[in-house]
């Protein structure tokens, strides 16, 4: 698993740290500030593969990136580049390197995936020679239709797999429904296989298919939210059903954990997904093998998702961090976790920095309301004009209004 990443003179800081908890950790932060940096050299750390682009050192400066990693028996093991400028993260010399020893799986925004599996990955590395371990990149044509490299099929994709383990009724399509079922929105719309089905008389392949309440719907004909869901799933079954087959056949030692980077995990998902997205696969895992642990970095910009973390969050296992713009360079903290109750208190806080959960124009007369709580010398006339812009803006249940009343009563305006 990954402890630490430290950074000095690379990216939007002069030094950037990160002491990971060992199961959950949320980034969040506005957009720009290298939430999504930081998963590429999380990648690169566990992996030590990868083109992190960003990775790139200050003008006139050489930069330097470290990490340390968790093994299997419990070491620490620490390892550091310098980053040239005109060169990324990289070297040469393959040097003394433990890899990561679980299987780690990235999420990317984009809709493709990556996987790193420790015994396919180096048995593919001392098979080609001198390099890098490689890894199994999918996008999104690649995820669904198969990997082929060099001739060699790597994966069958997604299509291929589901119908071949559905029809052959295989352990692993009883993995995929029990995986499916954990990662479902709720108990009313279940991510359930159907029956596969053809698509037309011009297309020979058979389509997976999810039976859902309103009826059969092919995969390809899905929401982007399911799909990136559901690739999520396969992938999880395919790499762990792979791992196990060259555990054994290399009479090797099954992996003890799973690490999981998604970028942005809320994305497509209605708000009531999101509550349930990141207890879901923190747990999901148990489906296949109960004994194996997992490690989750995430970005997040939704409230929803940290609000739906507050019941098992523990700060001895868990940590949020919180990018910030502080002048010019990007600051980034360890948050003291502190729950908020629901999604409108998350907005509030100092990890969103909303005044108000409302509109930009409500958030505004509010704004103008509350100066006008403390100004009893305000003109009735601009007391008026606050009074209609929060009659039109607010509902007549919104909180805000017993606080104003008893001010606008004062100044003669009837409720």
């Amino acid at each position: 698993m990954l402890s630490e990443l430290k950074l000095e003179e690379v990216g939007p800081s002069p030094r950037l740290s990160f002491s990971f908890g060992p199961r959950l950790n949320l980034l969040t932060g506005d957009n720009g500030l290298g939430k999504s940096f930081i998963l590429e050299l999380a990648w690169w750390a566990l992996t030590q593969n990868g083109d992190p682009v960003p990775a790139l050192p200050r003008p006139g400066r050489q930069g330097k990136a470290s990490a340390s990693i968790l093994t299997a028996e419990g070491e620490s093991v620490e390892f550091e580049r310098a980053v040239l400028w005109d060169q990324r993260i990289k070297g040469d010399e393959y040097f003394a390197w433990k890899p990561n020893s679980g299987l780690s799986l990235y999420a990317r925004i984009d809709g493709g995936f990556r996987v790193w599996d420790p015994i396919r990955n180096a048995l593919m590395r001392s098979r080609e020679g001198a390099g890098r371990p490689r890894f199994y990149d999918f996008s999104q044509e690649s995820l669904w239709n198969g990997l082929v490299e060099n001739g060699r099929v790597l994966c069958n994709g997604l299509i291929r797999d589901w119908v071949y383990w559905q029809l052959k009724r295989s352990e692993s399509f009883d993995r995929l429904c029990r995986v499916l079922a954990v990662l479902s929105p709720d108990e009313g719309e279940p991510l359930k296989p159907g029956e596969p089905t053809r698509l037309g008389v011009d297309d020979a392949r058979d389509i997976p298919t999810l039976d859902m309440p309103y009826g059969v719907v092919p995969l390809t004909h899905a929401s982007a939210g399911i799909q990136r869901i559901v690739g999520l799933a396969y992938l999880l079954v395919w790499a762990w059903d792979e791992h196990l087959r060259a555990a054994e056949l290399l009479q090797q030692k099954a992996a003890d954990h799973i690490v999981f980077l998604i970028d942005e995990v809320e994305a497509h998902l209605h708000p009531r997904w999101q509550r349930l997205i990141l207890p879901s696969l923190l747990s999901v895992v148990r489906e296949i093998r109960p004994a194996v642990n997992v490690q989750a970095l995430a970005v997040t910009h939704s409230p929803l998702v940290l609000a739906s973390v507050e019941p098992f969050f523990d700060p001895d296992q868990d940590a949020l961090f919180m990018f910030d713009l502080v002048g010019k360079e990007v600051n980034v903290t360890r948050a003291d976790w502190r729950p908020r109750g629901d999604a409108n208190a998350w907005l509030t806080s100092e990890v969103f920095d909303l005044k108000e959960p409302r509109s930009v124009e409500a958030e505004e007369a509010i704004t103008r309301a509350r100066a006008a709580l403390k100004d009893p010398h305000l003109p009735i006339e601009e007391v008026k004009r606050i009074h209609n812009d929060l009659y039109r803006l607010l509902k007549d249940t919104d909180p805000f209004w017993p606080r104003w009343l008893a001010r606008a009563e004062a100044a003669g305006i009837e409720p």
